[in-house]
């Protein structure tokens, strides 16, 4: 359940808009790894396929690239 936990606090700072680049990049590396980014609304599908295009998500999750926070 702690994860789980996680993940929910982790998606309502994300939809409050108070993630930097590299915790939301983190965050669909992990809804991507456990599969969620496919499961939940549309808009998490299509970002982690827009993660995994640009090379900075692998398809099976892994961070690829290090961003700065601005």
């Amino acid at each position: 359940m702690g994860r789980m936990k996680d993940i929910a606090i982790d998606l309502i700072s994300y939809e409050a808009d108070e993630l930097e680049i590299d915790e939301i990049v983190d965050l669909f590396a992990t809804l991507i790894r456990s599969g969620m980014a496919w499961t939940l609304q549309g808009h998490y599908g299509r970002t982690a396929e827009a993660f995994i295009s640009e090379g900075i998500v692998s398809p099976e999750g892994d961070v690829l690239v290090e961003l700065i926070p601005a």
